[in-house]
Order: C-alpha cells, then sequence, then structure tokens
C-alpha cells in the first residue's frame, strides 16, 4: 500500500505543459508566469511553479469600469458636469430615486384613500432617498 502511495504524481502541483502555451501562441489568452511560463492558477498572487508575484493581478475598480464602453460614456459625461468620479456617482443615484419616485405612480394605481396615501408615502420615501444621494455628492464635491 506504501508503494501505490509513493508512485502518484501530484499534478497539482506540477507545472501545467508552459511549452504548450507558447507554441500555440495564444499566449494572450493564458495568464502566464513571465519567468517560468506556467499557468497562473484563478485568483492566484503568486506563480504556483516558481513562486514569482503577478504583475496585475487586480486593477482597482474604477479602471475596470473606465474600460468598458458603456462606462466610458457615463464617464465622460461626470466630467462634461464637472464632476469627479464619487460626486457623480451620488448624482446618479439621485437620479434614478427621482426616477423610481416618478415610477411609483405609473407602476401602482389607487383605487381608494389607503391606496393613495400609501403611494405618496413611497414617493417620499423616494424622493428623500434623491436628496440624501444629492447632499452627499455636494459635500464629496466640496471635498474634492
Amino acid at each position: 500500500m506504501a508503494e501505490a502511495a509513493q508512485s502518484t504524481q501530484h499534478e497539482f502541483w506540477r507545472p501545467p505543459m508552459p511549452a504548450a502555451t507558447k507554441t500555440t501562441g495564444h499566449t494572450d489568452l493564458v495568464d502566464a508566469c513571465e519567468r517560468c511560463g506556467a499557468e497562473f492558477i484563478v485568483d492566484s498572487r503568486f506563480c504556483h511553479a516558481c513562486g514569482s508575484g503577478r504583475a496585475d493581478l487586480h486593477p482597482s475598480a474604477i479602471s475596470r469600469l473606465k474600460n468598458s464602453a458603456m462606462s466610458a460614456h457615463l464617464f465622460e459625461l461626470g466630467e462634461n458636469l464637472g464632476l469627479s468620479t464619487a460626486p457623480f456617482v451620488a448624482f446618479a443615484i439621485g437620479v434614478l430615486c427621482l426616477l423610481g419616485a416618478l415610477g411609483v405612480g405609473i407602476v401602482f394605481s389607487t383605487r381608494t384613500m389607503i391606496d393613495w396615501q400609501a403611494v405618496q408615502l413611497w414617493r417620499i420615501e423616494w424622493l428623500l432617498g434623491a436628496v440624501a444621494a444629492f447632499v452627499a455628492g455636494c459635500l464629496l464635491k466640496k471635498a474634492s
């Protein structure tokens, strides 16, 4: 039994054939170590074969957002308004809350006085959320 355990291969710790990634020409699709050529394990900080550090593990959240096409237009809108990232996000949340306050009246119909009061209460809550977001945006703009 002891002989069988010694003859097993430790495939997890062996590099996953670095020569195959170099010969196929698809190195842009595979995140490989610059030092030994082994593939990185998903979300690992270091190479499991040689121990060298990974160059760009996690870019910042803002740079990832700026790289996508739709968010690039949003950041451009924020720059046109003269807002940095944090005040622009607060402004966008405030606008969404205003749209929520308008949408409550469209989605819910009122037949009785109690229904009408409930819809007005929801509108007040959405508008309070919008006011809080706009105030946070103003405070963040003054801070930056």
